[in-house]
């Protein structure tokens, strides 16, 4: 049984974790995925300049840490869509303040880097 980890243990596997959640890939997945279930295309197509490669392996690796679901229907063309489990859903709230700081912090943060910039 695993315990309990610490991230500032450098051999934790909680830092991992901790660098899948941030990646911006799997950030915006969560994202468009708390409103449901979504198909490959239109994921690819709401989170934007994403390569196919790069989202497919985001969306197998959440799958592996059990954050979303994956379901296959026999049809043809195959349908595929993507679901977060209980798991993936329970980071919705976070990921979401984190969102909606960055998005009300920009004007601050952009007026920061332009004297930052300036001053180099």
């Amino acid at each position: 049984m695993v315990t309990k980890g610490n991230v500032f243990d450098p051999n934790c596997p909680t830092r991992v974790i901790l660098d899948r959640i941030g990646d911006k890939w799997t950030v915006l997945a969560v994202l468009l995925l708390r409103d449901g279930p979504l198909r490959f295309t239109e994921l690819r197509d709401g989170i934007g300049r994403v390569a196919p490669k790069v989202l497919t392996q985001t969306l197998r690796r959440m799958e592996r840490d059990g954050l979303i679901t994956r379901e296959v229907f026999a049809e043809i063309p195959p349908r595929v869509v993507y679901t977060l489990t209980p798991l993936g859903t329970s980071l919705i709230a976070p990921i979401s303040v984190l969102s909606d700081w960055a998005e009300n912090h920009l004007p601050a943060i952009t007026t920061a880097q332009t004297r930052y910039d300036a001053a180099v």
